[in-house]
């Protein structure tokens, strides 16, 4: 499985899959970071076959409509702690 987390999420939760020995970057990685725009997400997540988790809504249109990206992990849990997302 290889993922790209999204800004909106922490990038201790990209450390917390990495540890399980899943392979996934962080859009802080990225040149220009966290402000990488949506479309390039989506191209960067299926140039590498990744699949782009994300708690921004505005992704699930561009995924239905255009199945841009082709992979979408949508995180819906409201507002939240991150130690409780990672629990």
């Amino acid at each position: 499985m290889r993922l790209l987390i999204d800004a909106q999420l922490t990038y201790r939760l990209t450390k917390w899959f990495v540890a399980r020995g899943i392979d996934a970057i962080h859009t802080s990685t990225l040149m220009t970071g966290d402000r990488t725009l949506d479309g390039e997400l989506s191209c960067l997540a299926d140039g590498e076959r990744r699949i782009l988790v994300t708690k921004d809504a505005d992704f699930v249109d561009s995924h239905f409509l255009r199945a841009e990206p082709a992979k979408l992990m949508l995180i819906s849990i409201g507002d939240t702690s991150n130690g409780a997302l990672e629990s």
